[in-house]
């Protein structure tokens, strides 16, 4: 008889989780079960969608003459996103990304009126992300060194829905090559049946 081995402790569930924003260049949190510090930004609650780990990829296949299979396939684009809606619009942090301004351009005057403008013509906006998924005692941490809101979705004000800022993440290669780094707490999986 063949057995199946299963275990519910290595499954993920995104139940709760954050993100925080800071400089490229920044350094990753040493531990996923380690608060981010300064210079990092909490971006606050994120909508009920969590978060998304998005791949876009796509190849070419080389079939050579007299086959009907291909016998390689390239690679030719790789792009890591993360797709997530923010809910506190009036967090500094958060309306620095929105808006590709800077933090200090939100300080509120005399009266308590903050006074900014768009522009027509925005410029590349990258900084560094951390976001952070938490499962009961699973953590999966993803350090983005360079990143940027490359999509942002249409904002509603209305009485029946919360208002939020719809994004999504585009990765950059830092100077390793690298778009992404990985540091989980995860349980260890269990040895299968001899067979």
């Amino acid at each position: 008889m063949v057995l199946i081995t299963r275990a519910a402790d290595l499954t993920m569930v995104g139940a709760n989780g954050g993100a925080w924003v800071a400089p490229v260049g920044t350094a990753a949190p040493d531990s996923p079960l380690t608060q981010p510090a300064d210079p990092w930004r909490a971006l606050g609650a994120i909508s009920e969608d969590g978060l998304t780990n998005g791949w876009d990829e796509e190849s070419q296949t080389f079939t050579p003459w007299g086959l009907t299979s291909p016998f390689r396939t390239q690679i030719t684009q790789s792009v890591r996103t993360f797709g997530l809606t923010m809910w506190e619009t009036s967090r500094k942090s958060v309306m620095s990304l929105q808006y590709r301004i800077d933090e200090d351009e939100f300080t509120a005057d005399g009266e308590g009126i903050t006074r900014f403008a768009e522009t027509a013509s925005p410029v590349p906006d990258r900084r560094a992300f951390y976001f952070l998924v938490v499962d009961g005692e699973n953590y999966r941490g993803f350090y983005v060194p360079d990143g940027e809101i490359s999509e942002r979705g249409d904002v509603e004000y209305k009485q029946d829905s919360m208002s939020g800022y719809e994004w999504t993440i585009t990765t950059y290669p830092d100077a390793a090559g690298n778009t992404v780094y990985h540091a989980d707490k995860i349980p260890i999986t269990p040895v299968d049946p001899a067979s």
